[in-house]
C-alpha cells in the first residue's frame, strides 16, 4: 500500500503544524506520509515539544521548514493549512491533491504568563488532536491501537 502524502502548513510553523505533523504520523504513521512547512518558518517553539512530550510524543527532531522545501519538488494527497494567514497567502502549487483547512488559535501569540501560554498549547494540541481523529474516522481509517 503507499502512504497518502500530507503538508501541514501554517505560517511559522513553530506550533500548529509542527502538533498536526506530531499528531497524525502518531496517530496514522502507517496510512501517511506526514510533513509540516510554513509562509514564514520561525523555528519550533519549546512550548510546541513539550506539549507533545506530555502526552508521550516525542517531536524533537521535528524541524521548522519553509513551503519552498516542497513546492515544485514533491507532490501531495492532502495539503491542510491549520491558521488563516496561511490559507490566505498560500500559492496553489503543481501536485496539491486536496486542499483542507482547519484554523486553530496560535498558542505562541499574546503576553501572557508562561503558565498560561502553556494552557493554551495544551488546549490547542488537545483541539487538533481531536480534528485529525474526526478526520481520520471521515476517512474510515484506525487510529493507532496504543491510543
Amino acid at each position: 500500500m503507499t502512504r497518502k502524502r500530507v503538508l501541514f502548513l501554517c505560517t511559522g510553523n513553530s506550533a500548529r503544524s509542527q502538533m498536526a505533523e506530531a499528531l497524525l504520523r502518531h496517530y496514522a504513521g502507517d496510512w501517511f506520509e506526514v510533513y509540516s512547512a510554513g509562509t514564514e518558518p520561525k523555528g519550533v517553539h519549546p512550548l510546541t515539544l513539550r506539549v507533545l512530550s506530555e502526552i508521550g510524543i516525542d517531536a524533537s527532531q521535528q524541524t521548522s521548514k519553509s513551503l519552498q522545501v516542497y513546492q515544485g519538488k514533491m507532490n501531495f494527497d492532502y495539503l491542510i493549512t491549520v491558521c488563516a494567514d496561511a490559507e490566505r497567502n498560500c500559492p496553489y502549487f503543481p501536485g496539491q491533491g486536496m486542499r483542507l483547512h482547519w484554523p486553530f488559535e496560535d498558542p505562541a501569540a499574546g503576553e501572557e504568563t508562561e503558565d498560561a501560554k502553556l494552557q493554551k498549547f495544551r488546549r490547542v494540541r488537545d483541539q487538533i488532536a481531536a480534528r485529525i481523529r474526526a478526520w481520520l474516522d471521515e476517512l474510515g481509517l484506525p487510529t493507532n491501537p496504543s491510543e
